[in-house]
């Protein structure tokens, strides 16, 4: 049970942005958390909750790809750190309408597409600072310590979150990520201003055709992107957890749903140093993807408690192992320039396809019942897994050691100094 600490260590920078990411995730998933169960008490409609998914739909395909774009044109510290403070305003918003005597629904889906919005344009640049502020050679160590600070925060996050929540109420929350977003903009503020980067001919539509081209170009790249979506469309489980908590009827019951799958996420990345000797990302990752959808199915179809936890723990260790081999393979076959196109493009997989999953699973609960709809969607999940990476062999048959576009990056990056 090791894990690589050198990225931390040899890159101040990182290790600011990497803390400063860790606050800023701990209040997002505390309110992340709360906003479905305070919706959950005002309207007492699974397809209610489930609707969030839409609002946020839009704003992260459009947003994500521009975001994208601008990672690779502009000033990628300046963008993060705008972003944030967009993200501050809405934790504010959600505050003071949870003061209010009768607190507005609306408002919760407003404020979902705003945030939805801005995180979008904010992420690409975070993943294409990160794969700069860290070394070639350790960059399958830098998606490690990226799961444990993502599942770490998803343990406690929204086990606070739905604790505080149910216990107190969601405006102690809310207020709660106000203070976490003070602390992470004053580490972002620390960071060294980035240099910008260069002028590219052609405008902003131009850099996005020629970065949709690039990813058009490599089917094991696309690959990763169609394994993600489709597992999250059919088997993303998180906004139906306070339907399925409803049933066991005690006031720990939500905390604990919350941190199933964090907490197989945390287990299986500190015990992932096996992964050191897989090549074929490809081949994991399918793998990984194929696991969590069956897990995700134990946890719709049991009705014990203590088996729902272990499905969740189970598909959560599986989608931590496709975390790092999805990591692991873009930022070690993407090259620099193309970074933030890249990771606007993986927004739409990572991103959409949970918000629309999350639709799917409230819909198909409203039509049938809660038990079919998340057993089903793990299914699906996995046999859709299998037949993407029989259509694509490219992605099957990746390896490391002998990728072109492998060796490419790493020559690109070999005379920087750490």
């Amino acid at each position: 049970m090791s894990i690589d600490l050198t990225p931390l260590r040899i890159s101040k920078q990182y290790r600011r942005l990497y803390i400063a990411g860790f606050i800023t995730a701990l209040g997002s998933q505390a309110t992340y958390v709360t906003v479905p169960y305070q919706l959950k008490n005002l309207t007492h409609s699974p397809l209610d909750v489930g609707a969030l998914g839409l609002f946020e739909l839009v704003p992260l395909v459009v947003f994500g790809l521009y975001g994208g774009v601008l990672a690779d044109r502009l000033n990628r510290r300046r963008l993060i750190l705008s972003m944030e403070q967009v993200l501050m305003l809405m934790a504010g918003l959600l505050f003071v309408n949870a003061l209010l005597g009768k607190p507005q629904v609306w408002v919760l889906y407003a404020v979902a597409f705003l945030a939805a919005a801005a995180s979008s344009v904010q992420q690409p640049s975070l993943s294409a600072l990160n794969q700069t502020l860290v070394p070639h050679n350790l960059q399958s160590a830098a998606a490690k310590l990226s799961n444990i600070q993502g599942t770490s925060a998803m343990i406690i996050g929204p086990a606070l979150g739905g604790l505080v929540a149910v216990a107190i109420g969601p405006s102690f929350v809310y207020a709660a990520n106000l203070v976490t977003f003070t602390f992470s903009l004053a580490l972002l503020f620390s960071l060294k201003t980035t240099a910008p980067m260069e002028p590219r001919e052609g405008g902003d539509l131009h850099a996005l055709t020629a970065g949709i081209r690039y990813a058009y170009s490599r089917p094991d790249l696309l690959g990763t992107y169609i394994v993600d979506l489709v597992a999250m469309i059919f088997a993303y489980p998180v906004v139906m957890l306070p339907f399925v908590a409803a049933h066991f009827h005690t006031v720990y019951a939500l905390s604990i749903l919350y941190c199933g799958l964090p907490a197989g996420a945390l287990v299986a990345t500190l015990t992932s140093s096996w992964t050191r000797h897989v090549y074929h990302y490809g081949r994991g990752l399918v793998a990984a993807a194929a696991v969590w959808g069956l897990g995700i199915a134990l946890f719709g179809f049991s009705r014990s408690f203590w088996v729902v936890f272990a499905g969740l723990v189970i598909g959560g260790g599986a989608d931590a192992m496709s975390g790092v081999f999805r990591n692991t393979m873009w930022n070690e076959s993407i090259p620099p320039e193309v970074r933030g196109r890249m990771a606007g493009i993986e927004m739409i997989s990572y991103s959409v396809g949970p918000t629309a999953g999350q639709f799917r699973a409230g819909l198909m609960a409203a039509w049938t019942t809660l038990r079919f709809s998340l057993t089903f969607g793990g299914l699906a999940c996995t046999g859709s897994v299998v037949a993407v990476a029989a259509a694509l062999p490219k992605l099957w048959a990746f390896d490391a050691r002998s990728d072109p576009n492998v060796a490419h990056v790493r020559e690109l990056r070999s005379d920087e100094e750490w």
